[in-house]
């Protein structure tokens, strides 16, 4: 009989409960609902304003992701909080899930916190030529963990953004136009003035290469065997290779019209004397 007493105030206050817990039940529906719809409407002003923005596409996602995010464990936060769980208790649960991910995850968060200093400072972009961590190659993609060159041999390398945010990177784009010391050594029994004359001659018919600032080519060093000059001449980074390419080709096939001799290493052999 006693236990059955105990059983009924047991369901009395159940039953209590119950019908103070409804209204906060419906009130945490109806701020979900509110609040989906709001997440979404922010989701759509914030796609608008970066579509006629010109930043870059995966700084975009990263923002509108990290947003979408953000705004909807906010929404659990107060959906729970309406149902009754206490903020604290859910900050600290949070917090402490947090820190174990945290943990376990340090190498890619470094290369999370390496991403978004990328994005943000821009110290290349998609398409840029780009030497960094001994590798040489063309920005492929930058995502939020790693970055994507391809190579010289088409290869894709790809580097972990926390490397790549802390270490050196030299962007061969980073700049409109570019310059290229390229060097050669001539005989010392050639004319020296001949030579300059053939270097720059090729720059002026070259369209590709700038005229401003002037090509300008000078004596670098005395070699053991050669007199080793240098041109320096300014090309726009699009037609760069090319004009270098052609530079060579035909500085080749002029010196050789003009009997002026590029050395080569060799070797002489002297028989010794017999008797």
């Amino acid at each position: 009989m006693e236990e059955l007493k105990n059983f009924e105030k047991h369901l009395e206050n159940a039953i209590e409960w119950f019908w103070d817990f409804i209204p906060n039940l419906v009130l945490a529906i109806v701020i979900f609902i509110v609040g989906w719809w709001m997440v979404r409407f922010i989701n759509k002003v914030v796609a608008r304003f970066f579509d006629k923005k010109d930043y870059e596409p995966t700084l975009e996602s990263f923002i509108q992701s990290f947003i979408n995010i953000s705004l909807k464990v906010l929404l659990f936060v107060v959906v729970v909080t309406q149902l009754g769980v206490k903020s604290s208790s859910l900050v600290a649960m949070i917090g402490a899930a947090g820190l174990a991910i945290g943990l376990a995850l340090q190498g890619s968060l470094a290369n999370f916190a390496g991403g978004v200093l990328i994005l943000i400072f821009k110290p290349f972009k998609v398409g840029d030529w780009i030497s960094a961590q001994g590798l040489d190659g063309s920005v492929k993609q930058i995502t939020i963990f790693s970055t994507k060159l391809n190579t010289f041999g088409n290869q894709i390398a790809i580097i972990p953004n926390g490397q790549l945010s802390n270490g050196s990177i030299v962007n061969y784009n980073g700049e409109p136009n570019r310059r290229e010391n390229y060097k050669v050594g001539i005989g010392y029994n050639s004319n020296i003035k001949t030579a300059k004359d053939i270097l720059l001659a090729i720059c002026e018919e070259d369209e590709r290469i700038l005229k401003d600032p002037a090509p300008e080519v000078y004596v670098d060093s005395l070699g053991d065997s050669s007199v080793n000059l240098t041109l320096r001449f300014w090309a726009p980074n699009d037609v760069f290779w090319p004009a270098r390419f052609n530079l060579i080709e035909q500085s080749k096939l002029r010196f050789d019209e003009a009997g002026i001799e590029i050395p080569f290493p060799q070797r002489v052999v002297h028989e010794a004397a017999t008797d």
